[in-house]
Parts: C-alpha cells; sequence; structure tokens
C-alpha cells in the first residue's frame, strides 16, 4: 500500500481522530457519508475544500484499519 499523505492525526484536531489533510473533516465523516449512499461528487459538493484523491484515502484507511485484528494475551 502507498504512504497515506493526505490522512493526519493531530490530538488539537478533533481529538486526534483521523482527519483529511489537517482540516476538521474526519475519515469518519467521509466513509460514514458513502456508506449512506451519499456518491463522491455529492461528498465533493458538500465539502468543496475536498479532492477526489481524499476521499480514496480515507477508503484506503479505512479499509487498511479493518484489516487489523486484536491478540488476546494470556493471563
Amino acid at each position: 500500500m502507498h504512504a497515506l499523505t493526505r490522512i493526519t492525526a493531530d490530538p488539537a484536531i478533533m481529538g486526534g481522530r483521523p482527519c483529511i489533510r489537517g482540516m476538521r473533516v474526519t475519515v469518519g465523516t467521509i466513509i460514514g457519508l458513502l456508506a449512506a449512499g451519499r456518491t463522491q461528487e455529492e461528498i465533493l459538493r458538500l465539502y468543496p475544500y475536498l479532492e477526489a484523491e481524499d476521499i480514496s484515502e480515507a477508503l484506503a484507511y479505512a479499509a487498511w484499519r479493518s484489516d487489523e485484528f486484536e491478540v488476546r494475551l494470556a493471563k
């Protein structure tokens, strides 16, 4: 996977949740809109300061995170 240069996490912005390019738009917001049936074009109209590449990286980040799993440690 290529580097996700558009996804940032800063404790001072949205409590450190993954955001798009340091803006107050979280990856979760983008993924939620897509899951609700919004198209990329609709999202770009709702957030005119976003770019198509931002949406692509939000999807890539969500896919990467969903592939993680927890390993229980023996007590």
